[in-house]
């Protein structure tokens, strides 16, 4: 089972497909409650070069309440990550699949919950 929900967008730059990304999570109901800039982190932190990576926390509130409503603890695998990375065919954007990673909780109505998210990233990572 993939962990992921993965495109890779060929038309536009690096800032061009996180400003799509933005807006289709905004448009399906997401809010981004962090960010991190992560070859930015890797030149300031190691001194390291690497390829343009972000990583986007998403948080659908509704969904979000819902999952901790049948599962308190889940919050500790909340926000759901999309990544965005500079690939050499293009950018690719990555979200995670909420399914493979509540498969581990034993909750028939969490798994209900995580497959909607599921079905709502997918919707927003084919937006892009």
């Amino acid at each position: 089972m993939s962990y992921t929900i993965n495109r890779i967008i060929k038309d536009a730059d690096f800032e061009g497909v996180d400003q799509r990304a933005r807006q289709a999570l905004t448009d399906h109901g997401f809010g981004i409650l962090t960010e991190i800039d992560v070859k930015a982190t890797m030149k300031k932190k190691l001194d390291k070069d690497m390829s343009a990576y972000r990583i986007l926390g998403a948080c659908n509130p509704g969904m979000a309440l819902e999952a901790i409503g049948v599962e308190p603890r889940v919050g500790a695998m909340l926000p759901c990550n999309v990544i965005l990375r500079e690939v050499s065919e293009g950018i690719e954007v990555s979200a995670v699949d909420p399914v493979a990673s509540m498969s581990a909780i034993d909750n028939e109505d969490l798994k209900q919950v995580a497959g909607k998210v599921r079905d709502m990233l997918s919707e927003v990572v084919q937006a892009i």
